[in-house]
């Protein structure tokens, strides 16, 4: 008969869990949370101390009872949720919803799910930490204020099944900024000059970038300016000036921590941070390994953290020094936490045994998980080895009174890249020729090659850069990255199109209304702070009914304020003169979760709908039909020609009406100035402004 029960949050865990504890021990998991806040009211007690009004979870009534009657009979109950914030509130609240005698309850938690791991959290077992506990109710009666005092004011002025949320709507107004900044970006002109030079005795000409004038570094903007150094460079001798020998090392990567993981995964495999984050809770719950059972393979996946502990550090490098030789075992520390709001109670995620090679588990899992899996293992085996050295030699040019540089590197020693290497990591050597010249040298010029540019605007976020900035401006934790990126694709507010993430039309509503009414919510530095109060919370120089209390007034002030002022927005029910072909009524516009559509007045007998084509008073500078605002399939706003698909005109920025005076081409809205479309042209004016703008 079991003497001992342990409740562990996932079915997953249980096999895993039990296999290491034996017949004396019970394993049960509770499926996630057993208590929340109710779905129907807000469920905090303004009136009292904040108080939140917790109920028991719908369809979590038998498994409680189940466990209940588990418990009753067990001399001690250990409570193995997830090691974070979030698994001791579930702990919590198991203790509360099972009634649990304090004195036969005990916390334990372990990183990573093995044998030494699991036995050791039994000898360590603690009391529950009330101030992970209150954190977690903090962030959880927060985000709830927010979502519950602000959606339906959405709901009233947009449209139904709208949210907003304390992270989530930061995030929008983050890839908003940006959207604006790429749309009123100017692009400039500038030119870049390459010599191709030939030295003697050898067959590859050298390429010498132009550096500017005597040692100065000097910018080419314009045509003439290029013109002139190229007439100052006629009949002008090349003379090696300068050869200089170097080394250069590049330092092993840290392990992964939940964010760097999520980023890599999406730049190297692809992965969404949805699909990163479920594929890593597999490989830390458990995976059937043929002849070997259930194994879990990586540490606890939310962290960020990239300590390692001492056993695991030893463990790596002993294999390292036995598979790649002494050289490649990195000496000394190879920590490094810069991060100070990192929870340095967790590791960075790495396998829980280093001599579970990729190559020993790749015929037992599916092909995404192997595929992460060995990226993890990569990481964390490279972050124990050594760095990687670089000759490097670059050479001085002189022509007159002009300076070009040529420059190489070569691989000496791969260190850590023996085992992983960034994909962009040039692994050739370019412009080998550097290393057969000698100061003295006379080059022969064979051809000037002149390049034109523009500046290029900022690139759009992708999952992976947001991620990065997310975590760079303090916002969000390691668990609230995919989930906050993830609302905000479904809810259509953001379209993403080849790994790019573009507003939408709803999502600029959204993100508006947003910043008009509620610009502390949607406000960066606003929310870091607030992130960061959480955290103090969480070490306990802060109680959480403070943070709550005086975060409520302000944010009841601005939804009673919103409800008075703002205009709604007029998205449904606009009569157009477009006729219905099937009963003659005037379509009107609606609103769908793809955007603007025409829909039949006469709904439910007459149900035709048809695109709505939304003009834009400019003529196609194509074909002069009209210009309408089309949507891709994705929802990514852009400008083509309602002749389509006779006429291909289509254009990101919004065309203006107005022609260039320079060229006469057609030009680009760009924040408050007009640009000509023509970048060679490069007409740039300001803007009027119109009242209805």
């Amino acid at each position: 008969m079991a003497k001992y029960l342990v409740i562990v949050e996932s079915p997953a865990k249980v096999k895993t869990v039990k296999k290491y504890l034996g017949a004396n021990y019970e394993v049960a998991a509770s499926m996630g949370h057993v208590r929340d806040l109710p779905k129907s009211r807000l469920g905090i007690d303004v009136e009292h101390d904040f108080e939140p009004k917790y109920i028991t979870i719908r369809g979590k009534g038998e498994l409680l009872a189940s466990l209940r009657k588990a418990a009753k009979k067990a001399d001690k109950v250990y409570l193995a949720t997830d090691p974070d914030r979030e698994g001791e509130a579930i702990s919590w609240h198991l203790s509360i919803a099972l009634n649990l005698d304090e004195n036969k309850m005990r916390r334990i938690t372990f990183n990573e799910i093995t044998k030494s791991a699991v036995k050791a959290s039994i000898k360590q077992a603690r009391d529950i930490d009330m101030n992970l506990v209150d954190e977690q109710q903090a962030r959880r009666c927060l985000d709830r204020m927010v979502g519950y005092e602000i959606s339906p004011l959405l709901w009233k002025k947009i449209k139904r099944g709208l949210s907003a949320g304390r992270v989530q709507s930061v995030a929008l107004r983050i890839i908003g900024d940006r959207e604006d900044e790429i749309n009123a970006f100017i692009p400039k002109e500038y030119w870049t000059l390459e010599a191709d030079l030939k030295i003697p005795g050898e067959k590859k000409p050298l390429v010498a970038k132009f550096h500017g004038k005597g040692s100065e570094k000097m910018a080419v903007e314009t045509k003439e300016q290029l013109d002139e150094i190229l007439k100052g460079l006629e009949n002008e001798t090349f003379t090696v000036s300068e050869v200089k020998k170097g080394e250069r090392s590049k330092k092993a990567p840290l392990p992964f921590t939940t964010s760097t993981l999520q980023q890599e995964a999406s730049k190297v495999l692809n992965f969404s941070t949805q699909k990163t984050m479920r594929l890593a809770q597999q490989l830390y719950e458990g995976v059937e390994v043929k002849g070997r059972g259930t194994i879990a393979l990586i540490s606890y996946l939310r962290t960020d953290s990239t300590r390692i502990s001492e056993e695991a550090d030893a463990a790596a490098r002993s294999f390292i020094q036995e598979q790649y030789g002494t050289k490649y075992t990195a000496s000394g520390d190879t920590t490094e936490n810069k991060n100070s709001k990192a929870q340095d109670a967790h590791e960075a995620i790495r396998p829980t045994d280093v001599t579970n090679t990729p190559v020993m588990v790749k015929e037992s899992l599916p092909r995404d998980l192997f595929r992460l899996y060995q990226l993890i293992w990569k990481r964390f085996v490279a972050s124990r080895m050594q760095p990687a050295v670089y000759e490097t030699i670059s050479a001085r040019i002189n022509a007159g009174e002009y300076l070009f540089t040529a420059a190489s590197s070569r691989l000496a020693f791969d260190g850590f890249m023996s085992v992983y290497t960034d994909p962009d990591e040039e692994k050739k050597e370019k412009n080998a020729a550097v290393r057969s010249l000698e100061a003295g040298t006379k080059l022969a010029l064979e051809k000037m090659d002149p390049q034109q540019h523009f500046t290029q605007p900022p690139a759009h976020y992708t999952e992976a850069s947001l991620v990065k900035t997310l975590e760079e401006l303090g916002i969000g934790r390691p668990s609230t990255y995919a989930p906050t990126i993830t609302t905000i694709i479904n809810r259509r507010y953001v379209a993403k199109e080849n790994k790019n993430l573009y507003m939408t039309e709803l999502g600029e509503v959204v993100n508006n209304m947003m910043k008009e009414a509620f610009p502390s919510i949607v406000d960066v530095n606003f929310t870091a702070t607030m992130e960061a109060l959480l955290d103090r919370v969480g070490d306990g120089s802060v109680p959480w009914k403070t943070v709550v209390e005086n975060f409520w007034p302000d944010l009841y002030e601005a939804v009673t304020e919103a409800e008075k002022n703002l205009e709604e927005v007029k998205v449904e029910d606009e009569v157009t003169d477009v006729i219905c072909e099937n009963c003659g009524r005037n379509m009107v516009v609606k609103y769908g979760p793809h955007g603007k559509f025409l829909a039949c007045p006469g709904f439910p007998d007459c149900k035709n709908t048809k695109p709505y084509l939304e003009k834009i008073g400019v003529p196609c500078p194509k074909c002069g039909k009209e210009v309408i605002l089309r949507k891709t399939k994705k929802g990514r706003k852009y400008y083509g020609c309602e002749n389509n698909p006779e006429c291909d005109f289509m254009s990101w920025q919004k065309p203006s009406a107005k022609k260039c005076p320079q060229c006469g081409g057609y030009m680009l809205e760009k924040g408050n100035k007009l640009v000509c479309a023509d970048e060679q042209c490069g007409y740039v004016e300001a803007r009027e402004k119109k009242d209805e703008d």
